[in-house]
């Protein structure tokens, strides 16, 4: 469906309990749509066609727009992470070189090297969410006076997060995800890279789990969730990030930047930069020394 940019936050709101995965994209071209939003979500089984009308129509009544046309369609069975392997070529992001298994030729001298495979778990790399994370880690690690202790990555997908720190700073990380495929494959990821001394992964609901406390307080947490989950989480992000301590947080368009950064500031945290990608940003938000 199209909608005004105004009111994607509305129905993604809404579409969210309905879809497995909502994908939001800006309509560039030229033409009578320029400046709107497309809204595809995917789904294992077909959607209850009631509940997808009433939902349209109550995103719409709230957004003030009419209700957009809206289609269904089945798609076939295909081997995505097969796919996404013939596709995905080497990325060099600052100081990170991230490649996939099938990669053979030598890798760039001076940059850490790291073997991630698109899988069943997000975060490749290729994706602007996770491409703004790393840039964001290659600027902190340019700040020799600010060397992370303690690291916490939720919500880590493959660990390619978790796996840039520990090979950046070789310091204790701790990676965290709710998903128990997404843990299996991070698992896996630190074996492959070799860097089980530093990356200890664990199944955690956000950061509930009491190993998740009792690892920090942390010098730098990486979130590179959806913006509705970290604005929600940010009371509990702060309890565990140290004074002066960093968070990168990724995972949110443009347009819920400024919901996502207010919900930090209320705890304490500024802004310190951010990397506006596409229609994505990371930001990066800091504890002062002394909180």
């Amino acid at each position: 469906m199209v909608v005004p940019a105004a009111a994607v936050p509305t129905f993604e709101a809404g579409l969210d309990s309905t879809c497995d995965a909502l994908m939001c994209f800006e309509i560039e071209e030229v033409g009578p749509l320029k400046g709107s939003w497309r809204l595809e979500g995917l789904s294992q089984s077909a959607p209850d066609a009631d509940a997808l009308s009433l939902t349209i129509a109550l995103a719409a009544r709230a957004a003030g727009i009419g209700e957009p046309s809206v289609s269904v369609e089945r798609l076939g069975p295909r081997d995505w992470v097969a796919e996404n392997l013939l596709t995905f070529p080497p990325l060099d992001i600052g100081r990170f070189h991230i490649r996939g298994s099938h990669v053979t030729e030598p890798p760039p001298v001076g940059r850490h090297c790291l073997t991630v495979d698109a899988a069943t778990a997000f975060g490749s790399g290729e994706h602007p969410t996770t491409h703004g994370c790393l840039m964001a880690l290659d600027t902190l690690a340019k700040d020799r006076s600010r060397r992370p202790e303690r690291i916490l990555d939720m919500g880590c997908g493959t660990a390619v997060l978790a796996l840039a720190a520990a090979a950046q700073w070789r310091r204790p990380v701790l990676a965290a995800d709710l998903d128990a495929e997404a843990v299996r494959v991070a698992r896996e990821n630190v074996r492959i890279n070799g860097l089980s001394r530093f990356v200890r992964c664990l199944r955690s609901d956000g950061y509930r789990d009491r190993r998740v406390h009792a690892g920090g307080p942390y010098d730098l947490i990486l979130a590179n969730i959806l913006a509705r989950p970290l604005a929600r989480m940010a009371p509990d992000a702060a309890r565990v990030l140290a004074p002066g301590g960093r968070i990168v947080l990724s995972g949110l368009l443009r347009a819920q930047e400024p919901r996502v950064a207010n919900a930090y500031r209320t705890q304490g945290l500024a802004l310190i930069r951010r990397y506006p990608i596409e229609e994505w940003v990371t930001l990066v938000m800091g504890r002062p020394e002394h909180a």
